[in-house]
């Protein structure tokens, strides 16, 4: 028994000498290195776990997808707006009420038409006073003048008499140019595009009143590029294709920008649409059909 007994301690020393060495030199805990198929699961994990792929070069540096390249100004679309040759905003010079707008939104006018109509029975009576307080002065200057050769009056008083003459002229002056402005008239012929306020209202002056353009000839302004102009000249033809009408239109260049965008290496273009088309307005858009001859 005695045998037995110590036999079996020396296994078990031996047992737990192992595992502590197995401890130190792995890390593994010892029931783990008792049971190594109950490894935990970290490790499990990290074993398992595969390796992740990476595209690049040889060194290892992980490469990014490339954007494709934007097209150049050459490759892309042209695109353009039909713009009117002139274009202003009517604004009220006087404050007065409107009676009359004759030319509504969208409707056509000649040059120097009447476009508005104001109220201006206070400017006829202002102007009115200050011609009978002219003729009033011219009188008083009249009698000063006899009088001053009969010696009945000095000659400050015939000065003044004078100078109340020419001060009431600058005012029947004055009123006259102001009644001048109680109507507006057409600088150009062309269309109403907007009217800002209605008749019977009330305007102050500066006040905005109606925007109007000159559509007899449409515009059209666009960018090319700057090394075209070795063969786009004024007065070169073209075609445009509306968008809103779905048909093509000649154009021919009018004028050539300035300066060359030394960014983007453009120059902007002034055409203008070659004819007559009722059915083309200011503000529509389209395409411009417009490419470098062959060998340039």
């Amino acid at each position: 028994m005695k045998i037995a007994y110590q036999q079996t301690n020396s296994r078990r020393i031996t047992q737990w000498a192992g595992r502590v060495c197995l401890l130190v030199i792995t890390g593994i805990p010892c029931s783990y290195a008792a049971e190594p198929q109950r490894a935990p699961a970290a490790v499990v994990a990290q074993t398992a776990a595969p390796p992740v792929a990476t595209t690049g070069t040889t060194s290892g540096a992980t490469s990014t997808a490339i954007a494709p390249p934007k097209p150049s100004l050459e490759q892309r679309e042209i695109r353009a707006q039909l713009a009117p040759h002139r274009f202003t905003t009517l604004a009220a010079e006087i404050g007065a009420k409107i009676n009359r707008l004759p030319v509504k939104e969208g409707g056509a006018f000649k040059a120097r038409q009447t476009l508005v109509i104001f109220d201006c029975s206070i400017q006829h009576a202002q102007l009115n006073r200050a011609r009978a307080t002219l003729a009033g002065a011219d009188t008083t200057y009249n009698a000063n003048k006899r009088l001053i050769e009969l010696g009945s009056v000095g000659k400050v008083e015939l000065d003044v008499s004078e100078a109340e003459v020419m001060k009431n002229r600058a005012e029947v002056a004055a009123t006259s140019t102001m009644l001048g402005k109680c109507s507006i008239s057409a600088p150009f012929a062309g269309r109403v595009t907007e009217q800002k306020v209605r008749e019977q209202q009330y305007v102050q002056p500066g006040q905005p009143i109606m925007e109007i353009i000159d559509d007899s000839v449409l515009e059209i302004e666009f960018l090319v590029p700057s090394k075209w102009l070795a063969w786009i000249k004024q007065g070169t033809k073209f075609q445009v294709s509306i968008d809103e009408t779905r048909k093509d239109y000649p154009a021919q260049v009018l004028r050539i920008g300035a300066k060359v965008d030394p960014v983007s290496q453009s120059v902007k273009l002034v055409a203008a649409i070659d004819g007559k088309f009722p059915e083309l307005i200011a503000g529509m858009s389209g395409r411009v059909n417009l490419a470098p001859p062959p060998g340039m």
